[in-house]
């Protein structure tokens, strides 16, 4: 299929308007630190990061202009559990955080929210299914896990695409899913 080398998102750069505003938000939020500072031009750029593997995983660079349009639709974060995601939707909750928006997709779940600036982020985890996308459902951190896998089920299980997530690696990717 596709014999390119394999690759991985390694950081994000944001253009921002109010840097140290985004700074207090991706720290004191988002649980990142600043790792390095550094001028380019007649600009001083901030990295910021969680992960000591990499020098940073966010860079932010000043110079959005005010109420300018943003062209990223959204950054997804991949957590590793379901108790990870409750976490992190409960610490946006008690952070006051703008425009959370809880979402079964079939294939993840997912919290939604906005950065200071309107940046949309993601916190998500992957859902043991394949649906056929774009797909939207309410995603209820009242219930359990079980019953919010129950919901994913009930919701999207008609679909005639519907299946578990390693039946459409294997239908997708073929000899390539076991790589």
């Amino acid at each position: 299929m596709n014999h390119l080398p394999r690759w991985t998102v390694n950081h994000v750069g944001l253009f921002v308007t109010d840097i140290e505003v985004m700074k207090e938000f991706y720290t004191d939020v988002m649980g990142f630190q600043v790792t390095d500072r550094g001028p380019v031009a007649d600009m001083e750029l901030m990295f910021l990061g969680r992960d000591p593997s990499d020098h940073h995983q966010i860079v932010l660079i000043p110079g959005r202009p005010e109420g300018s349009y943003n062209v990223v639709n959204h950054i997804a974060l991949k957590v590793e559990s379901m108790a990870d995601l409750r976490r992190y939707h409960d610490h946006l909750v008690e952070k006051d955080v703008d425009g959370i928006d809880t979402v079964d997709h079939g294939t993840v779940w997912s919290v939604y929210f906005h950065d200071p600036e309107g940046n949309r982020l993601e916190f998500y985890i992957d859902t043991p299914y394949y649906v056929p996308q774009p797909k939207r459902g309410p995603l209820d951190f009242s219930q359990d896990d079980a019953a919010i896998d129950r919901a994913t089920r009930e919701r999207f299980g008609d679909d005639p695409s519907f299946c578990t997530i390693e039946a459409w690696r294997q239908r997708a990717f073929g000899s390539e899913a076991a790589e």
